[in-house]
This record gives structure tokens, sequence and C-alpha cells, in this order.
């Protein structure tokens, strides 16, 4: 099992930037460079939702419409890390944001497909 730790949440001002990482620990943390990395949020009373999502070579990344050309997400494999950077921020981005790990090769989308999740780290966007 991979334990995975948020951080990089806060309070922010609509325009700003934040930047979010992921920890990856645990007894097979080596299997996470094997493992595509997404983030989802969640804002309150409403369903957790897919952000970004990046596959095992770094390269192939899906994003929600609603965060394209504002948000990246990458990686760093030997370090055991993925990143979230958020540019442009809007008060809809406001939410507990999430980093999950799926067994597979490429970005996904589906919540269904990520094995494990971390604790989240809250994000709030003033206006």
């Amino acid at each position: 099992q991979v334990q995975l730790v948020e951080s990089g949440g806060g309070l922010v001002q609509a325009g700003g930037s934040l930047r979010l990482s992921c920890a990856a620990s645990g007894s097979s943390f080596s299997i996470v460079s094997i493992m595509s990395m997404g983030w989802y949020r969640q804002a309150p009373g409403k369903e957790r939702d897919f952000v970004a999502s990046i596959g095992i070579d770094g390269v192939s990344t899906v994003y929600t419409d609603s965060v394209k050309g504002r948000f990246t997400i990458s990686r760093d494999n030997a370090k055991k890390m993925v990143y979230l950077q958020m540019n442009n921020l809007k008060t809809d981005d406001t939410g507990v944001y999430l980093c999950a790990s799926a067994p597979f090769r490429s970005a996904q989308r589906k919540a269904g497909k990520y094995s494990d999740w971390g604790q989240g780290t809250q994000v709030t966007v003033s206006s």
C-alpha cells in the first residue's frame, strides 16, 4: 500500500498561484514510479471531482476542462513526488485537494481507477 501526503494548500486571492505537493511513501513506495497519479478536489457539500492526472512517463497528462491552461501536473519519480502548479486561481477552485495513485501506465480520469488516496490539503481562493 502507498501512503500519500499532500501539502502546499492555503488561502490565496483570486488570480494568485499555489503549488501543491504530494509525497509518496510506504513499504511499496518504489512502485509509485510505475503508477499513474492524479489530483482531485472536493468542495463542501459536493462530490469529489477530477482535476488532473499524469502517466508514468511524466509526459502524458489529462485535465478537466475548467483548469486547462491554468494548472500543470508534474512528477519526479526519483523523489517520489507529484506536483500541481495552480495559476490564475478562481473562487471555484476552492476545495480540499487530494492526491491519488492508480496501478496503470496512463493518466486516469475515473476515481474508481485509483487505489490509494491522501487525506487532502485545503485550498481557499478568496474574491
